[in-house]
């Protein structure tokens, strides 16, 4: 089949959804919840285009023939930078302490559209951080309740060591022990970790290994495999500076 994604003809199978069939076509939705090692679950919202006019998550939305797609328009740019600037404020994300600092996606989308400081007043939420087991670390503040070690824990690794809680502002990820990360099976080597976009899900004793400047987007922007290795981080500036041009 066949649809149309930002005016451009582009072919696809059935079944793809239209973020696995604009990847193919080497252009990169933005995203957080989805993977591609784990099942669509379009929590985030980043990832929203517009199909025949209507917002969808491209992560679930299935191909249609003859579908219009648009994926980066003024609109959606607005859209996207305000889920990330909520994103920021409504936990305790200091990208300049974090371990994860270079490789987390959040921050890496965040400078992809050209974000600094987030453009609304910090909540600084009273969250909790466990230690308790011998290799991880779970820090809450940073949790951005993407699901995705969930779904790798369930999925993958076949533990079901993950869980939501609670709800609202109260909501958080959870393990299946009373006693915290220690008192379940979880390890080092889990899916689970691996795929955490954030500082939430960290192993002890391997932080700030890789010296700034070699870390994964201080070289290249995100979305950068699907895109092209060709777009280094040069270009990712340029973009940016073009995205705050159209925004204004």
């Amino acid at each position: 089949m066949q649809f149309t994604l930002d005016g451009r003809d582009v072919p696809a199978e059935k079944g793809l959804t239209i973020m696995e069939a604009a990847d193919s076509a080497g252009v990169y939705i933005p995203r957080l919840c989805s993977h591609k090692d784990l099942s669509p679950y379009g929590s985030c919202r980043v990832c929203t285009v517009l199909v025949d006019g209507r917002p969808q998550t491209a992560c679930t939305q299935p191909v249609r023939d003859g579908m219009v797609v648009e994926s980066d328009t003024v609109y959606l740019r607005h859209v996207r930078r305000y889920i990330i600037d909520m994103l920021f404020i409504e936990g305790n994300h200091y990208c300049m302490f974090c371990e994860k600092s270079g490789v987390c996606e959040l921050q890496a989308l965040a400078y992809r559209f050209g974000i600094t400081a987030p453009r609304f007043p910090f909540r600084y939420p009273r969250r909790t951080v466990d230690a308790s087991h011998p290799d991880i670390f779970i820090d809450h503040n940073r949790c951005i309740f993407c699901a995705r070690c969930i779904r790798a824990s369930r999925d993958v690794d076949k533990k079901n060591v993950f869980g939501f809680v609670n709800r609202s502002a109260t909501k958080r990820i959870a393990v299946n022990a009373a006693g915290g990360a220690a008192c379940t099976n979880v390890s080092a080597d889990d899916k689970a970790l691996s795929v955490c976009p954030v500082g939430t899900l960290m192993k002890k004793r391997v932080g700030y290994a890789v010296p700034i400047g070699r870390r994964r987007f201080d070289r290249h922007k995100i979305g950068f495999e699907i895109e092209g290795e060709a777009e280094d981080t040069l270009n990712a500036t340029k973009t940016d500076e073009q995205t705050t041009r159209d925004d204004t």
